[in-house]
């Protein structure tokens, strides 16, 4: 049998060779495989076309492409990859219907940009399926599905055969629908009029456009896709010529054997009697060695310097953290939040969003602007000496409500004004309520609570993932208790590129949709209150009988970089394992992971094209799975138990240990 049926690492999409090959007989196979010369040189033929590819030259074969490889270079070495399209079928619906194409028929082509991201993604596949580090598994996965979006727009078949299609997406699309209408029903009757009818074109031009994208007329196209399917007939099957013509959709075998001729330069007769062998034949013309796969590190090492899980025994971090430490220290959680302008929360979807913000997070107090402005209800007490509170009132109401305690800005309010609103809800509320509530301007306020306010001015890096660092910094490494808004507000001055990020101060963006920084808050908010171990990146804490780790990535952000565009370094991911002594008790463990795969709206974002407008069913779908990765274990009490963390790039682990009472069990 000349098709090959490709045999995948257990639980993984992807199998890998390192090889020799002196001669490799005309085959094909479901899976994509992507052929990297390391050394030497190798001859492969696909369908029609015979390609040199030489020492760092990369070919792919496509599913189901027949092909085969010979070498006159006995010191060839040649990493394989046979990766599964099912696998990129979950993220692509056409994957098994795009095709891929690299160049390598002129010298030097694959010297660019483009041809080293594409060997560097093959080498760290590579680096993790040998290596086997800690969740080897899902960074294959993520390496693969990364790699696949680099195929698709910079590979794309159509590219090559015509680079404006790169720029327009609805020909690109109608080319690709044309494509794989032909593939898949090449075997009919299959006309240009019913395609141009399909496409709401004219015939002429549909066939100048397929002429001048394919290098070949609508027939000839068709034809080329004919013969070339008939050779896996004509090798694996016994089935006649006339046969072989009628099943893949020529009216007569003498037009088969005129187009087979034309593009194979011989009758499928003579194709046949030339590569049709038995089995056992087969087996016999295979020269191919197969290598110890570590063989190939020294030529990959140069795309896998700079990779962060490259040598990863040796950049690991290791901590040793003993439950039954005393405790010297302690930790005070964010406990500020600015709520913005009052009126804001007398709109029923604000009050939602706060509700939720307490339930999760829990803040104590709230800076509450213009609470005396006339949005709120307060005008014309100088002139009738009567003050109407209803709007106040059911604000301060909701807050109580919630569990949050007002800090009232009264910069260039009248005396009389505060007076009346102390004298009024004291009433209401009691004198002693009313005294808790903190009433001044916002610098002495800053002063009398030790408050860090940011200045009012947008910058990207409050959207992104590495503001969760630069939280996490404030709180735990400097003692500084940083106070964002609830909510990004547009104003006449904010500037508008799109409908979600405006580099606002907020932990939500104006459409509701929750930013890293959130989390960062939702991470302190479940710390406890004793400290038991602090360093660079890390935080121990306990509450009662509970046990909650913080694993950070240092922050980037210099103070004067939040107030402008600033581009931030990559950060290395942080690789942390954790011997715990003395875990005396059963817990139960929560693992929450934020990174920019799991909780980053902002790349999430980005990921989709960073399009303008985001529509409803989008938003929903945003806000529903676009949050901190939760994963539960059971830790049985032990003398020594391990955890193995990755940080990735500006993000956090959270592990939270809560005792499992005997009446869990």
């Amino acid at each position: 049998m000349r098709k090959q049926y490709i045999k995948y690492i257990k639980d993984l999409p992807i199998n890998i060779y390192l090889v020799n090959i002196m001669e490799y007989p005309i085959h094909w196979h479901d899976a994509i495989e992507i052929l990297f010369v390391l050394r030497g040189t190798i001859e492969l033929r696909i369908e029609t076309g015979i390609y040199t590819v030489k020492e760092k030259e990369i070919e792919i074969i496509n599913t189901n492409e027949v092909h085969g490889i010979k070498s006159n270079d006995d010191d060839n070495l040649v990493l394989v990859f046979n990766i599964d399209p099912n696998f990129f079928e979950k993220y692509y619906d056409d994957a098994k219907d795009v095709f891929f194409y690299t160049n390598s028929d002129i010298d030097g082509i694959q010297e660019g940009e483009k041809y080293y991201v594409f060997r560097r993604y093959l080498a760290i596949l590579f680096y993790e399926i040998v290596s086997k580090h800690h969740d080897y598994e899902d960074v294959i996965e993520e390496q693969l599905l990364e790699m696949m979006y680099h195929l698709l727009n910079n590979f794309h078949y159509l590219f090559y055969e015509e680079e404006s299609l790169r720029e327009d997406d609805v020909q690109l699309e109608r080319y690709h629908r044309i494509v794989k209408y032909i593939s898949n029903n090449y075997m009919y009757k299959v006309s240009l009029q019913d395609l141009a009818k399909q496409e709401f074109l004219t015939t002429q031009y549909l066939s100048y456009k397929i002429k001048s994208t394919f290098g070949r007329n609508f027939n000839d196209f068709l034809n080329l896709i004919r013969v070339q399917e008939s050779t896996k007939l004509l090798l694996d099957t016994d089935k006649s010529i006339s046969e072989i013509a009628n099943e893949v959709g020529f009216s007569h075998v003498r037009y088969y054997n005129k187009h087979f001729k034309l593009n194979y330069k011989c009758t499928p007769v003579q194709y046949r009697n030339k590569n049709k062998v038995d089995d056992e034949t087969l087996e016999k013309m295979k020269r191919i060695t197969y290598i110890d796969l570590v063989k190939a590190l020294p030529y990959l090492t140069q795309y896998l310097e700079d990779y962060e899980r490259y040598n990863y025994d040796d950049k690991i971090t290791k901590l040793e953290l003993d439950f039954d430490k005393e405790v010297k220290e302690y930790f005070t959680r964010p406990n500020t939040v600015d709520l913005g302008e009052a009126s804001l929360l007398l709109e029923e979807n604000n009050k939602r969003i706060l509700k939720e913000v307490q339930r999760e997070i829990g803040f104590e107090y709230g800076i509450l602007k213009d609470l005396f402005s006339i949005d709120m209800g307060i005008s014309g007490a100088k002139e009738s000496g009567f003050i109407n509170w209803n709007k106040v009132e059911g604000l301060l109401m909701f807050l109580k409500e919630v569990e949050i305690i007002p800090i009232i800005l009264t910069n260039n309010v009248d005396e009389e004004i505060v007076k009346g609103f102390t004298e009024y809800f004291s009433h209401l509320f009691g004198a002693s309520e009313v005294e808790g509530w903190i009433l001044g301007d916002i610098m002495s306020i800053s002063r009398q609570l030790e408050l860090k306010l940011i200045k009012p001015d947008t910058c990207k890096l409050y959207d992104e993932l590495s503001m969760a660092s630069y939280i996490f910094n404030n709180y735990i490494d400097s003692n500084i208790n940083l106070v964002l808004n609830v909510k990004d507000r547009v104003c006449e001055e904010t500037v508008l590129t799109n409908d979600t990020f405006i580099g606002g101060q907020g932990l939500i963006t104006s459409n509701d949709l929750k930013k890293p920084s959130y989390y960062a808050y939702l991470f302190l908010s479940k710390l406890g209150k004793d400290i038991l171990y602090r360093g660079e990146g890390y935080l121990v804490t306990r509450k009662g009988e509970d046990f909650q780790i913080l694993l950070y990535t240092p922050s980037n952000i210099e103070e004067a970089n939040l107030y402008k565009e600033k581009r931030l370094e990559k950060r290395s991911t942080i690789k942390v394992s954790i011997n715990i002594l003395n875990m005396n008790e059963d817990y139960r463990i929560t693992k929450y992971e934020l990174n920019k795969r799991f909780g980053s709206i902002y790349d999430k974002w980005i990921h989709l094209g960073n399009p303008t407008r985001l529509h409803g069913e989008e938003l929903e779908l945003l806000k529903k799975n676009v949050h901190p990765e939760i994963t539960f274990y059971y830790g049985k009490k032990s003398t020594v138990y391990n955890l193995v963390s990755d940080i990735k790039d500006s993000g956090a682990v959270l592990y939270t240990f809560e005792k499992v009472q005997n009446n869990d069990i």
